[in-house]
């Protein structure tokens, strides 16, 4: 079968790179044959990071995908007699008009308040529309549909898709709201990533054997996201976050792993990016020497080998609490979404999600010593039910096969 994806990354966003790999992973062990092209949004850094014999990288960066490809895909399907020019010259558009499926892995796509993304949700999926490809929307957190415009962006891509994941219980019923049919329950691919002992070696290069020798180390994932909301409405999050790690070192006489879980090496920009925030966070910390920043974009598999090796976990990238939860790490979560709460509910532990527009370092630190008095019983709830979350995220790859078979189509 061929493959086409849209709306993840191996540069970046860690977590974009979780899902794609995942999915690379998974489709490969069950379809021998296969061979998937990544429309990717930053095509030259994913051409240097890919790894995968039967994955090739293409150009869909927002201004040629919005433009070149979309008004390329429309003229695809109105002019017949251009359809061998327009696929030579624009390979996006062949890739998408002989693909069997599109997979759609954009984390957290039609969704109110996040208006600018919008039209970048509709643009990654409109070509395959035009060309009769089927989209698959892999589990992600969708909705609310409330604000007029996101509404009705929904109502009208939505109902065309061939299947969409719901990534937990909240984005269901959304979605449910809208009344579609074309709906099932998922989780995350990302729990299905395959850790190698390549993966854990390369862990063991980024921080030293001994500094995880006796436990007792404590993870932290900021997020430029965060920083972005909290300096909006006055706050320094930069500060938060050293108060936080200085809690643990100097108040708890714990370790502490900073973890930049969003990351691009080669740029200073803050967009998918977390290295420029970690590094001000460790710079401006007054004794470094129980902490461990790993300054480097590590991959996602690397990423996930390290978490594994925590003993608690704080995150506020989504895709790093995918990855201390698949690793059972007992994990407190700062967020600004309702895609954490449900992606902790699967697991019977919502209660350990914070909303960031909350926070206080009272708070936060009451709830973290609840989390520690309580992380045995925790981790043991984690490894209970990470059997069935695992098996709803692997039930999307049967259907991803179903709908590129031509054997299921949308309702």
């Amino acid at each position: 079968m061929k493959y086409a994806i849209i709306g993840s990354a191996l540069s970046g966003n860690k977590g974009a790179a979780a899902m794609l790999e995942s999915a690379m992973q998974q489709l490969s062990a069950k379809d021998p044959e296969a061979k998937a092209v990544l429309l990717s949004m930053y095509p030259r850094s994913d051409a240097e990071q890919n790894e995968y014999r039967n994955l090739k990288v293409l150009d869909a960066s927002p201004l040629r995908l919005g433009v070149l490809i979309n008004s390329a895909a429309l003229a695809h399907r109105l002019f017949p007699p251009l359809r061998s020019a327009i696929r030579a010259r624009v390979p996006e558009v062949a890739a998408l008009a002989t693909a069997d499926v599109l997979l759609d892995q954009g984390g957290i796509t039609f969704v109110d308040g996040r208006g600018k993304f919008l039209v970048y949700n509709v643009a990654s999926v409109l070509p395959a529309l035009f060309m009769g490809t089927p989209v698959v929307k892999c589990a992600q957190a969708l909705g609310p549909f409330k604000t007029t415009l996101n509404r009705r962006a929904a109502k009208a891509i939505l109902p065309r898709m061939a299947v969409i994941f719901s990534r937990g219980a909240v984005t269901h019923e959304h979605l449910l709201g809208l009344g579609l049919t074309n709906v099932e329950r998922g989780a995350d691919l990302a729990f299905t990533l395959d850790v190698t002992a390549k993966d854990a070696e390369a862990s063991r290069s980024a921080v030293e054997d001994s500094f995880f020798a006796d436990g007792d180390v404590i993870g932290i994932s900021p997020s430029a996201v965060l920083r972005k909301s909290a300096e909006a409405a006055g706050g320094d999050y930069v500060a938060e976050v050293q108060r936080m790690i200085e809690y643990f070192t100097q108040t708890l006489g714990k370790k502490v792993l900073l973890v930049a879980h969003s990351a691009r090496s080669h740029t200073t920009k803050s967009h998918n990016n977390d290295l420029p925030l970690c590094r001000e966070i460790f710079e401006g910390l007054s004794d470094t020497s129980k902490v461990r920043f790993p300054d480097a974009e590590l991959s996602s598999q690397t990423l996930r080998a390290l978490i594994g090796r925590c003993d608690l976990f704080v995150a506020s990238r989504f895709h790093a609490m995918v990855s201390s939860l698949a690793m059972e790490v007992p994990t407190l979560v700062i967020g600004w979404s309702h895609k954490y709460r449900e992606v902790l509910d699967m697991f019977g532990l919502a209660e350990w999600a914070m909303s960031h527009d909350s926070y206080s370092d009272a708070v936060f630190q009451e709830r973290f010593a609840e989390l520690a008095a309580r992380k045995d019983s925790v981790r043991d709830q984690l490894a209970e039910h990470l059997p069935t979350v695992r098996t709803a995220a692997l039930r999307q790859v049967d259907v991803i096969l179903e709908v590129a078979a031509g054997t299921r189509r949308a309702s």
